[in-house]
């Protein structure tokens, strides 16, 4: 039986890299606009508020990147394969990230809230290295590209999204909108939009047969998302529009029921305990707002299960919001609201089960084989996880085994 290969790293690849790291920088500017704004008109709770969710996004995101960075320094080879052919300019070994080996610098860079940005900054130049000058290290740049859409992810749902929330709420609270917000509320809800495309890229980079994937399946893929995240968005925002000292307490009660959940599911993505009780955390935020796979298995139960929930939560919130409303100010938006925001999810449900049901890649995939598997074994039995080949070279000291094992979780039954 014929084994899958994966796709080179090619300018689409880098073109990623770069508007990845355009929107971070448009996206962190536009953080500081509108805490600046909040604090010169004098509305301090919400300045803390949104310093404190850019603080707490920050630093999640480097905790994950320095965990990564000291679990990538064992990888046998790794810093040899970094290093680009040895060609000019950088010298030697280049390492996980821009800095190389070095573990007090990148230790300080951390600290500093640079590890991302110097991430980003390190996809780019090998990128630039493998599409442009053709020079050895796909795998490495690939590499990369895989941890920056894992990274991305974790941001948008530490950040973008409690943003979005935070933003939609502040217009409704003062019942007008400053043109500041309307630019807070369109770069996040590109950040999120831009995530969920590059985390559906990264994840389909390891499958088989790459060439067969259609932009219709990410399309249909970033819309069921987005048409599920923005009804769950707005929810919040108008529950905590009229109960501000409960939203608080909704967040903690459901982030400990999902954690518990998340526990519960076994889940294995990072190499160390500190770690995966770190992720495993930032599992039940991301739950909060959006449905993500982290486990192995029949998941079309799991899923039922989480969004029966989110949709009965998201009933009570607006139920809530409808009781306790001001009649006179919501007069213009109330009715359509509620009516809209449950069609625009059931939309969003449809699209889900359209892509599961004529676009998912294993309903196409070829069974893929690894050499030392029994040739008797079921084909439902084959992981694709199992190996890597890049540049047409067998290599496993490359495989990104956290997003392989994500690809593993999504593209499972």
């Amino acid at each position: 039986m014929a084994r899958g290969t994966f796709s080179n790293y090619t300018w689409i690849d880098f073109a990623f890299s770069v508007v990845g790291v355009c929107t971070f920088l448009v996206d962190w500017g536009s953080d500081v606009w509108v805490a600046t704004e909040f604090y010169c008109q004098g509305d301090l709770l919400w300045f803390g508020v949104l310093v404190g969710l850019m603080v707490l996004s920050s630093v999640v995101v480097q905790m994950f990147s320095w965990f990564w960075f000291q679990y990538d320094r064992e990888l046998p080879g790794f810093g040899r394969q970094a290093g680009g052919g040895g060609g000019g300019g950088g010298g030697g070994r280049t390492g996980t990230v821009l800095f190389g080996d070095r573990v007090k610098l990148s230790c300080v860079l951390h600290v500093l809230q640079l590890g991302f940005l110097c991430r980003h900054i390190s996809a780019i130049r090998q990128g630039f290295r493998v599409w442009w000058r053709k020079q050895a290290g796909s795998e490495y740049a690939v590499y990369l590209t895989h941890d920056l859409s894992m990274l991305r992810l974790i941001e948008t749902f530490c950040e973008s999204a409690p943003q979005l929330t935070l933003m939609i709420y502040v217009m409704l609270h003062t019942n007008k909108a400053r043109t500041v917000q309307f630019v807070s509320i369109a770069a996040s809800t590109t950040s999120i939009a831009w995530m969920v495309l590059d985390y559906h890229r990264s994840l389909r980079s390891f499958l088989p047969d790459k060439a067969k994937q259609g932009w219709c399946s990410s399309l249909i893929y970033f819309l069921w998302n987005l048409l599920l995240i923005a009804p769950r968005v707005a929810a919040l925002a108008l529950f905590a529009s009229v109960l501000s000292a409960y939203i608080a307490a909704h967040f903690l009660m459901l982030w400990f029921v999902f954690v518990l959940w998340a526990w519960r599911q076994g889940t294995d993505f990072m190499d160390s305990v500190g770690g995966e009780c770190l992720y495993r955390a930032t599992v039940g935020l991301i739950w909060y707002f959006s449905w993500f796979n982290v486990a192995e298995g029949q998941t079309r139960g799991r899923s039922i299960i989480y969004h029966t929930f989110i949709t009965t939560d998201g009933g009570i919130l607006l139920a809530t919001w409808w009781c306790y409303r001001d009649p006179v100010q919501t007069e213009p938006y109330a009715l359509a609201l509620l009516i809209s925001l449950p069609l625009i999810y059931l939309l969003g449900l449809l699209f889900k089960t359209l892509y599961y049901c004529c676009f998912h890649p294993k309903l196409w995939r070829p069974p893929v084989r690894d050499p030392g598997l029994p040739d008797d074994l079921p084909d439902s039995e084959v992981s694709f996880r199992d190996f890597s080949i890049q540049d047409g070279t067998p290599s496993a000291q490359l495989l990104n085994k956290r997003m392989a094992g994500h690809a593993a979780h999504f593209y499972s039954k």
